[in-house]
């Protein structure tokens, strides 16, 4: 990665160098974990406090009732952590008997939320500050109110027209009987009064407290199937990682139920073709890498599921370099392809990145799904309900068909890059879909293509749709669009600011034996700050 002072592409910023780093998708976030570094605290402690503050500062794609997922270098071993909620015991598919597909809002898509579960979880093993110090900032400005950016606020008043009539909704977020606009101060007492109660209690209180039977109450009042033993069941899972290499460096990725595979797989299927002679905006390398991630997609809707669930088919089988280089052989240079799953064995979202002085670096990432999640919030605490169930399938022979106590198909992850047995980079992309192929994306872009971590979140990007359908930004040259669809790739234009259709990208990079490279994305209201 070679930093640059003239980017080629339109930016706000240069990339941000420092000895300590948080990178964030908003600038008070990134500020609360800066904070705790000021204070004495290491980049496990950063995270923490930038994401509890998310749930405030961005409800639109984050919550107290989220899942999350992290991998961290400790200084000498990288981990990772899946912190995914299961389905209520009681869910099986005859619940949801004449549908054709899970529902996607209300009570029947949510599972337990894990994200306070990773909280204490990493706090416990890798933090240094009181725990009770990490949710200061988030209960601040939950108490005192906080003024709502401007894309925040758009995407708020696009889910209130949807959601405002789910269980709690309007209370909590519609004080005015309206989402706030841009610039408006929004304060949630009830999410200030259940982050204190997590503080004090170390999560107790989430899982088997006051809380969880305010949460476990109001479902059995809809009906729904959410317990109190269902939340006291929870437990995150440290499940390493799972990783393949391109030339010198390895991309890191969280296990199954995630789609972080995808990833790898794209990534392990471009190593086998001729795109290391191309530069980073030629139609042609445009073309290898979403062919790659077509074929990796397919794969990973047709097996990715809960590990438990994965019988036959395993994420070894799914990224052997064999069965990687016979799906590389698909793709025709000249011609843009429909591929179907192969075979290999017979038979609103927020990401944010932490590193500090000591080598330290963490990649976090979490999410309600879909923004606000369920649209359930439950009175009185701020807990707004994630909408994961809504991963499950419904067809009876997929390893991913809903279950109770079963992790779904989750669309979140954290990357991390190493080099050899250094720690590279912690990055990720939100935006559902769009995240392994913004993985792919940005290894490519700041490893082969040598572009430095700004740039590379500020280029134009791409995303598989349906079929032959691709997405692209309308900052990507007409040129390539002219040639993409002379290649028979049907594309459609999105505005560079669809945040979740192209994800935010926050990254940060290891520039040598000392110091950090951050970079934020300006389609959402990123931020990488450092001292």
């Amino acid at each position: 990665m070679q930093l640059c002072a003239n980017p080629p592409y339109p930016s706000r910023r240069s990339a941000v160098l420092a000895d300590n780093m948080v990178a964030t998708s908003h600038p008070l976030a990134a500020q609360a974990g800066l904070s705790m570094l000021a204070r004495g605290g290491n980049a496990v402690d950063a995270a923490l406090a930038s994401a509890i503050a998310l749930t405030v500062l961005e409800p639109t794609g984050n919550g107290i009732g989220s899942d999350a997922f992290a991998i961290l270098w400790d200084g000498d071993a990288l981990h990772g952590l899946n912190a995914s909620g299961r389905a209520p015991a009681a869910w099986d598919a005859a619940r949801f008997t004449g549908l054709k597909e899970m529902p996607f809002r209300g009570w029947e898509t949510v599972t337990v939320p894990g994200a306070v579960s990773s909280w204490v979880a990493l706090s416990e093993r890798f933090g240094t500050l009181p725990f009770e110090t990490l949710f200061e900032p988030a209960i601040h400005y939950a108490e005192d109110g906080f003024p709502v950016t401007p894309v925040i606020a758009a995407l708020w008043a696009r889910a209130a027209e949807e959601l405002g009539q789910q269980p709690g909704f309007a209370e909590t977020f519609m004080p005015q009987g309206r989402a706030p606009k841009a610039g408006e101060y929004f304060s949630s007492p009830g999410h200030a009064r259940t982050l204190r109660l997590i503080a004090e209690t170390k999560g107790r209180a989430f899982y088997e407290g006051e809380i969880a039977q305010e949460i476990a109450d109001f479902a059995a009042q809809h009906g729904a199937a959410l317990s109190l033993a269902d939340l006291a069941n929870h437990q995150p899972d440290w499940c390493g990682t799972i990783s393949k290499s391109f030339d010198d460096v390895t991309l890191h990725e969280i296990p199954p139920n995630g789609q972080g595979i995808a990833a790898l797989m794209g990534l392990g299927i471009l190593g086998q073709t001729n795109i290391r002679d191309m530069s980073a905006d030629d139609p042609a390398a445009f073309h290898l890498q979403i062919e790659a991630m077509k074929l990796a997609l397919r794969d990973a809707e047709a097996y990715v599921a809960d590990p438990a669930a994965m019988t036959g088919i395993s994420a070894d089988d799914l990224l052997d370099d064999a069965y990687l280089a016979s799906r590389a052989r698909l793709i025709d240079p000249n011609r843009a392809q429909n591929f179907g799953a192969g075979a290999p064995k017979h038979g609103g979202t927020v990401y944010l990145s932490a590193a500090d002085a000591s080598g330290m670096m963490v990649s976090f990432i979490q999410s309600n799904y879909a923004g606000f999640g369920s649209g359930v919030v439950v009175p009185g605490t701020g807990v707004a309900l994630q909408n994961r169930g809504a991963g499950f399938s419904l067809d009876p022979d997929h390893q991913n068909v809903v279950a109770g106590g079963k992790r779904p198909f989750q669309t979140i992850i954290p990357g991390f890059l190493m080099q050899g047995d250094a720690p590279l980079m912690s990055f990720g992309v939100m935006g559902g879909p769009m995240q392994a192929q913004g993985h792919v994306q940005m290894v490519l872009r700041t490893q082969l293509w040598d572009q430095d971590v700004q740039m590379a979140a500020d280029a134009p990007r791409w995303r598989v749709t349906d079929g032959l359908g691709v997405a692209c930004e309308t900052t990507v040259p007409a040129a390539t669009i002219t040639a993409l669809r002379a290649l028979g790739h049907n594309i459609s234009l999105e505005a560079p600011d669809n945040a979740f259709g192209f994800g935010g990208a926050q990254l940060i990079h290891r520039l040598g034996a000392r110091g950090y490279a951050g970079g934020s994305d300006p389609r959402k209201d990123g931020a990488a700050m450092g001292y």
